[in-house]
């Protein structure tokens, strides 16, 4: 039996492309399949260097032989492994590659040999797939964003192309564009996805609990401080950590947080051993930060550091045609948390909402829309229904609890908010755009029991 014919058979019938190549780099056999899918002919390739693929998955060396020529000889094997590969026709082609060392008896590197599967068309049809998504928003919306208009996409196509990187990002913004959100999709696609996301508000915290809950404290640090814990920064180990309100840091914390950016180590409030952390920064701010160095109130090294990579979330009024999109899914769901069946807006209803500016943005869209789902007993949303601030009424309008409308009305319209608000003044108020001495009054007046009515 000749064993080398039945090789020679199985190369050939091979679907996978198959080099042998010395340990130069020099290619000293292919199969036809290796033919067919670079375009050169083995008479092209034979004796010519590797480099002749221009393969992105190699790591050439090029100083002498084995592992003085590449990192495959040093490895022993590639495995699995996405590149592309340049053909004869200047064509990139995607394809996965294997490898392996060749040894004589002795141990000496002979040589290596490589498989090379095609995947340019799966890859094409992966891409066709994702474009056909995005164009007919199968999913729901990008990481949480909504909107088609030309400003999202840009903004999308942006958070793509920095997502895998670990540069700082600064996220720019009005208050209630969504920049958490935005922290949340780079996050989400980048390679830090499967490690923590840890959002810390800087402006909700005087600077003493700032900075124990940013870097952590020992016991007995401070009056209060019963036991050791861990900050965010720490908590964010691997993955992100997203300070909110960055412009609000008080100026004392801005020097430790430059330091961390510096020397990627923090230090436990009490304590003076430094602890190592790997996290990818990402701020965020509504105020001007060039604005506060001027004024003194934010450093200026401090401000180069975080702003590596700035993004800016564009405002509703600069992107209103999401907004039929962006109810919808507001619609969708407060339908799922309520028994309501809600179907969606009025033209007329829809058109108050394009008209409007949006000064609080989404989340203002978001308050406007909940406060209409709360008046509508059923079908489309009307313009009676959505507050009048957005309607551009007074106060005491026909779709505010007024004396233009009956009592009765005013009676249930008043349950109605209660109920949605689990008998919360405080948030009926909000949802009706009023004080909560009005809605205090207006109890009173109609003998409601907060207690058992709107139950």
């Amino acid at each position: 039996m000749d064993i080398g014919a039945y090789w020679k058979t199985i190369t050939k019938t091979l679907h996978d492309g198959l080099l042998i190549i010395d340990p130069k780099g020099q290619i000293l056999a292919v199969n036809p399949a290796a033919e067919r899918l670079t375009g050169y002919s083995s008479a092209e390739l034979i004796g010519k260097s590797c480099r002749i693929l221009d393969c992105t998955g190699c790591d050439i060396v090029g100083k002498g032989a084995g592992k003085q020529w590449c990192s495959l000889y040093s490895e022993g094997q590639v495995r699995d492994k996405k590149c592309l590969i340049t053909n004869k026709d200047k064509r990139a082609l995607s394809i996965i590659k294997n490898a392996s060392v060749l040894y004589d008896d002795h141990g000496e590197i002979i040589g290596a040999i490589e498989t090379l599967t095609d995947i340019t068309a799966f890859v094409q049809q992966q891409r066709e797939i994702e474009s056909l998504r995005k164009s007919c928003r199968l999913d729901e919306g990008y990481h949480g964003l909504w909107g088609d208009s030309a400003p999202m996409q840009r903004l999308i196509e942006l958070i793509e192309s920095l997502a895998p990187s670990h540069a700082p990002v600064l996220i720019l913004g009005q208050s209630g564009t969504g920049k958490e959100l935005v922290a949340r999709a780079i996050h989400e696609a980048g390679p830090r996805r499967k490690k923590p996301f840890i959002k810390v508000n800087c402006a909700a915290l005087n600077e003493n609990l700032l900075e124990s809950e940013l870097f952590g404290h020992v016991k007995g640090a401070f009056t209060g401080a019963e036991r050791t814990r861990i900050g965010r920064f720490e908590a964010a180990h691997g993955g992100t950590i997203f300070l909110d309100e960055i412009g609000d840091i008080p100026l004392a914390t801005q020097v430790k947080l430059l330091r961390v950016l510096e020397e990627k180590r923090i230090e436990r409030v009490g304590d003076h051993k430094t602890i190592g952390v790997d996290v990818r920064i990402v701020t965020a701010t509504n105020k001007n930060l060039e604005a506060l160095i001027d004024q003194g109130d934010f450093r200026e090294d401090l401000f180069f550091r975080i702003s590596v990579f700035p993004l800016q979330c564009p405002t509703l009024a600069q992107r209103r045609e999401d907004i039929p999109l962006i109810v919808g899914d507001f619609i969708q769901e407060f339908s799922q948390k309520s028994a309501k069946e809600i179907t969606g807006l009025t033209s007329q209803a829809m058109e108050t909402l394009l008209a409007y500016d949006w000064p609080g943005n989404v989340r203002e869209l978001r308050n406007a829309v909940e406060y209409a789902f709360v008046l509508c007993p059923a079908g489309r949303i009307g313009v009676e229904h959505l507050p009048c601030k957005v309607t551009g009424q007074k106060m005491g309008g026909p779709n505010t609890f007024s004396g233009d409308i009956s009592s009765a009305h005013q009676r249930d319209e008043l349950l109605r908010v209660l109920r949605a608000s689990g008998g919360n003044q405080s948030e009926a108020a909000r949802r009706l755009g009023v004080s909560r001495v009005t809605i205090w009054k207006r109890i009173k007046k109609y003998r409601i029991n907060v207690s058992t009515d709107f139950l």
